[in-house]
């Protein structure tokens, strides 16, 4: 793997069975701990899934494509390393006022150039600055599991990395008063965003 130089954009991927079903340019911040660090702002471009009555595993699982979107109202610093199956995350208000860490469940992340890959796996875990914490969407998990996204024991084994982290504490990061600099501009989603490689990362 290359290495990144701060400021550099790098484009963070859910991918399932070949399409993309979210995706977010970054800037690369850092690294932490052997994570590496990368930032998104507000107005960053990029493309999700948007929840209808019917939630939106239905469409993330049948291929639909994936809604324009800005980036908007918080500043997120997510750490991971490649092989990893959570990330570590650190999201503020958009006047930089801290609220709270975050625990993204998902594939092996995969990472080739400027590319980072998974596939997320719905449930989350969430940390309030006090460290208190909470499962975050564990309905939109057994949902997952009833589609056939995921089996029972991989889900199990979803429950399993979020209860291993937690246990970790790997918060405070030191990186609480990180600011990114001036020049750190909304970056346009790149127009390959939706092309994916051979191999890449299936739950």
């Amino acid at each position: 793997m290359a290495a990144l130089r701060p400021g550099q954009a790098v484009l963070l991927r859910s991918i399932y069975r070949g399409h993309v079903r979210w995706c977010f340019p970054h800037h690369y911040a850092g690294d932490w701990q052997g994570r590496l660090g990368i930032y998104c702002r507000p107005g960053n471009a990029g493309k999700v899934m948007r929840r209808a009555k019917d939630g939106y595993l239905r469409r993330w699982a049948s291929g639909a494509s994936p809604d324009n979107h800005v980036w908007n109202a918080t500043h997120v610093l997510r750490f991971m390393r490649p092989g990893d199956r959570h990330t570590v995350e650190l999201f503020w208000d958009e006047e930089w006022a801290f609220l709270s860490w975050y625990v993204n469940l998902q594939a092996p992340l995969v990472v080739r150039g400027d590319r980072f890959d998974t596939v997320d796996h719905a449930l989350d875990v969430v940390v309030e600055p006090d460290g208190s914490w909470s499962w975050k969407d564990e309905h939109e998990l057994g949902e997952a599991v009833a589609l056939g996204i995921l089996g029972e024991a991989e889900a199990a084994g979803v429950r399993a990395e979020g209860e291993r982290v937690v246990a970790e504490r790997p918060w405070p990061t030191g990186w609480e008063e990180w600011r990114p600099p001036d020049d750190w501009q909304p970056l346009p989603l790149p127009a390959d965003w939706h092309v994916v490689l051979p191999g890449t990362t299936e739950p």
